[in-house]
Order: C-alpha cells, then structure tokens, then sequence
C-alpha cells in the first residue's frame, strides 16, 4: 500500500470519525435538555406541588407495587442497580423489590 493510499485511508477514517462526533454530540444535547425538564419536574413537585399524588393517599403503595410488578412483567428492572434498563431472565435484586 503506497504512502497516498494510507494517507486517504486515514483521511476517510477522520471524516467518519468527525461524523460520528457531530451525531453523539447531538444525542449528548438532547439528552442534557431531557435533563433539565426532568429536574425541573421533579422540583415542582417535591416543593410540595401535588399535582402527581394519587387522591386516596392510602392507595399509593398498592398502586406503586402493582406498577412495579408491571414493569418487571414487561422485561424491566425495577431494582436501583439496573432500574429501567432492558432485562433478560430473572433479576435476583428485582424480584427482592418485588418480595418474591
């Protein structure tokens, strides 16, 4: 292989690579300002804004357990160490969640 035929080589890999920068850059972006909105939802309702507390205060254990139970059912972890990420098989840590 000549000299220019290694020096295009490693100009297309540098264009490639530059490409991939510009699309993680833009991933990166979005996921920043998902960021920001999720922070700001959450502080309006932990500074004691209700408005995603059930009516019948009595029931939220129930509901979140049921929930919970969905989720897993779905192929998610409910456990703090994976939690939301796509599950395969049986999750020892999930189903201490779940009390099973």
């Amino acid at each position: 292989m000549s000299l220019s035929e290694k020096l295009a080589r490693v100009e297309k890999n540098q264009r490639l690579l530059h490409e991939e920068i510009q699309q993680i850059r833009q991933e990166a972006a979005l996921l920043e300002e998902e960021n920001r909105r999720l922070k700001r939802l959450f502080l309006s309702t932990e500074d004691g804004n209700s408005r995603c507390a059930a009516p019948d205060g009595e029931n939220i254990p129930q509901k979140a357990g049921a929930n919970l139970e969905a989720l897993y059912t779905e192929g998610f972890h409910i456990c703090h160490l994976f939690f939301a990420g796509a599950r395969e098989g049986e999750c020892l840590f999930c189903l201490g969640v779940l009390g099973k």
